[in-house]
């Protein structure tokens, strides 16, 4: 069996824009100060630690809590997605008003958008945040256009997915 290069070119027909928002996902620990505050966006060392060959471009948006999350800050993330000329499209963002900015987004015609962050910090050990960020990534290649949540090994069309609180999850809406 031969392994070959991937072709180059197929890739960069394929480009994923990454936006970041903050949230959970791109928390660090200040323990001068012993609080979490959203820092830089990790989703670019989770994606060079996964050797994704597949292209991509970052644009943070924003470094903030999705509960401190405006309608002039969706109305930011909306308007970067429309004109961004990428038809695949990540979001990261946290998880309390993920739904909510899922919702917002589903106006936007010809693109795939899936909205993922984590309920642990990208940073730690232990945290769902690769697996998340893996899943987003691949669904937005994959999937007809729309918008989308990928979390919890799951992808949840937007306007139908909240967050369950007490069982740290996300769960489809009947």
């Amino acid at each position: 069996m031969r392994f070959e290069e991937p072709d180059r070119r197929r890739n960069l027909l394929m480009n994923v824009k990454i936006f970041t928002t903050g949230g959970t996902i791109d928390k660090i620990y200040f323990d001068a100060k012993s609080t979490f505050q959203v820092g830089e966006p990790q989703v670019v060392e989770v994606l060079r630690e996964a050797n994704v060959t597949q292209a991509y471009e970052v644009a943070s948006l924003m470094q903030k809590d999705s509960l401190e999350m405006t309608d002039e800050d969706r109305q930011l993330i909306y308007d970067a997605v429309t004109a961004d000329s990428s038809p695949h499209i990540v979001i990261t963002h946290g998880t309390d008003t993920m739904a909510l900015t899922a919702a917002a987004l589903r106006g936007i015609p010809d693109k795939t958008i899936v909205l993922t962050g984590a309920m642990s910090p990208a940073r730690f050990r232990l945290t769902d945040a690769v697996f998340n960020i893996a899943s987003a990534f691949t669904a937005a290649q994959t999937l007809p256009p729309g918008v989308y949540l990928a979390m919890n090994g799951q992808v949840f069309p937007a306007g139908r997915v909240r967050k369950n609180v007490p069982e740290n999850r996300f769960e489809l809406i009947e």
